[in-house]
C-alpha cells in the first residue's frame, strides 16, 4: 500500500472507533477480514498507528482545540510527515486538507497548554474517580505478552519457544506463566498452534489457581465468556473432573469449543441454564468496567459512562445473590473482576457480606502462600486480593474467595 492509502485506512477505522460503541480490536479484525489483500506489514503499520492515536486521544484533542475529527487526529499523528503527500486526493488517498484544517494543524504544532487529563489520558469523570494517580498512570503503560503453559511445564514450553526464536521469561508469581516484552504474532508460532501455550495475563492465571478446584468438585465458571479461566482450571486438573462453563451469550460460549480443541481440553461442558444448588466452587467472573485492562484496551475508557457503570454494579450485585443460592454449604463462592474500582470490588463484597453472614472470606495470604508456594505476599488485605500494573505489573484484577458455612 502507498503511504496515503495507509492513512486513509487509519481514518476509516478511527471513524468507527470514535463512535465509542465497538471495541477497537473488533473493528480492526473486521476491517482486515473484509480486505484480505492488505499485507501483513501494512496491517501492522495501520494497527500500530490506530492504537497510538487512541493512546494519545486526549492529548491530540487538546492540541486540536477540541476539533478532533478522524482526519485531524490522523494528521496530528503524522504531523512531522509531509501532509501534502499523505492527504493528496489521489486514488485510495484522503482528500486534500482544507484551509481550516491546515490552520488547526499549524496551531497544534506550538500547543503547550496540556492539562492533567492529557497527561493521564483519561476522561474527566473517570479521572476524578482515581485517588491514586500513580495507579491511573500505570494503566496507560504498555502491557507485556503473558502466556500460560498448557498440559506441559512452563520450562518445556519456554524451551520450545526458544527454538522458534521467541524469548520468554518466567512470570514472577504464577508457576505456569511465561512473559515476553516483545510484540509477537502467535498465529505464526507452532508452540501456540499445538496448544502448549495460551494467552493469559499473569493475574488471571493466579486467580484460576486460587479457585482451588479439585477433580471431585462440582464446579461452575459463571459468566465464563470465551472460557479463559475454565480452560486454565481444566488444564490444571489434567482433564480430570468436569467444569461447567456458563454464559448468557451462546456466541461467547461457542468460542470455548474451538479453543478447547486446540488446547486438547476435554473436561468442560457449556451450559446456558443453572439450576443446581450444590456447587463446591461457584466462580463468578463478573461483568465489569474492564478498567483493569486499559493497558491493552485503552479505547474502553471512552465507551464507559457513569450510567453504564451503575448498571454493571447492579448486575454484579444480582449475580452475587444468585451465586450465594447455588453454592453448597461448605463450598466456596469466588468473585472476580478485571476492574480497579472499589465500588465493583471491595464495596461490592462488603455490601454482600453484610447481607450474607453465612459467607466468610478466606485468609487470602494463606491461600496465596499455600497455592503458589511463595513466601512473598505483595498485598495489604488478607480478605481479598487486588492486582494492578502498579503493584504486580499485571492487569488490574480483583478476587475474593468466600466460604459458605
Amino acid at each position: 500500500m502507498k503511504p496515503a492509502s495507509r492513512v486513509q485506512a487509519i481514518i476509516e477505522i478511527l471513524t468507527e472507533v470514535l463512535k465509542d460503541k465497538t471495541p477497537c480490536d473488533v473493528i480492526l479484525d473486521n476491517y482486515f477480514k473484509q480486505r484480505r489483500y492488505i499485507g501483513s506489514k501494512d496491517r501492522r503499520f495501520i494497527s500500530d498507528n490506530v492504537w497510538k492515536i487512541i493512546r494519545n486521544r486526549t492529548k491530540y484533542t487538546q492540541m486540536l482545540e477540541n476539533n478532533a475529527t478522524p482526519r485531524l487526529l490522523v494528521a496530528i499523528n503524522f504531523i512531522e510527515e509531509d501532509l501534502e503527500v499523505l492527504f493528496s486526493e489521489e486514488e485510495y488517498a484522503p482528500s486534500l486538507l482544507t484551509k481550516e484544517e491546515k490552520q488547526l494543524i499549524n496551531r497544534a504544532k506550538s500547543f503547550e497548554n496540556f492539562d492533567e487529563l492529557a497527561f493521564y489520558e483519561c476522561p474527566k469523570w473517570l479521572f476524578d474517580k482515581f485517588e491514586n494517580k500513580e495507579l491511573l498512570a500505570s494503566l496507560n503503560s504498555t502491557a507485556t505478552l503473558d502466556v500460560r503453559a498448557n498440559l506441559t511445564s512452563r520450562e518445556m514450553a519456554k524451551e520450545r519457544l526458544k527454538k522458534e526464536g521467541l524469548f520468554f521469561s518466567f512470570t514472577p508469581y504464577s508457576p505456569i506463566g511465561l512473559r515476553c516484552v516483545d510484540r509477537i504474532n502467535l498465529n505464526n508460532c507452532m508452540t501456540y498452534q499445538d496448544g502448549e501455550i495460551e494467552v493469559m495475563d499473569e493475574a488471571s492465571q493466579i486467580i484460576s489457581l486460587l479457585c482451588g478446584v479439585k477433580a471431585h468438585h462440582k464446579t461452575i465458571d459463571y459468566c465464563a465468556g470465551a472460557g479463559g479461566k475454565s480452560l486454565a482450571i481444566a488444564a490444571t486438573l489434567s482433564n480430570e473432573g468436569l467444569i461447567y462453563a456458563h454464559d448468557i451469550s451462546v456466541e461467547r460460549l461457542s468460542r470455548i469449543k474451538k479453543r478447547a480443541e486446540r488446547l486438547d481440553i476435554t473436561n468442560i461442558k457449556t451450559i446456558t441454564n443453572v439450576v443446581d444448588k450444590d456447587y463446591d466452587r461457584f466462580i463468578i467472573d463478573a461483568p465489569c468496567s474492564g478498567s483493569g485492562t486499559w493497558r491493552r484496551c485503552p479505547d474502553a475508557k471512552y465507551r464507559l459512562s457513569q450510567e453504564k457503570l451503575d448498571e454493571i454494579i447492579k448486575t454484579q450485585r444480582e449475580i452475587l445473590e444468585f451465586g450465594a443460592k447455588h453454592t453448597k454449604n461448605g463450598g466456596r463462592l469466588i468473585y472476580i473482576t478485571c476492574s480497579v474500582f472499589k465500588e465493583e470490588n471491595e464495596k461490592q463484597i462488603e455490601n454482600f457480606l453484610n447481607q450474607h453472614t453465612e459467607f466468610t472470606p478466606l485468609n487470602h495470604k494463606d491461600l496465596w502462600q499455600d497455592t503458589l508456594d511463595l513466601s512473598i505476599y505483595p498485598f495489604n488485605s488478607t480478605d481479598y486480593i487486588s492486582f494492578s500494573p502498579l503493584l504486580t505489573k499485571t492487569d488490574g484484577f480483583f478476587v475474593c474467595v468466600m466460604k459458605k458455612s
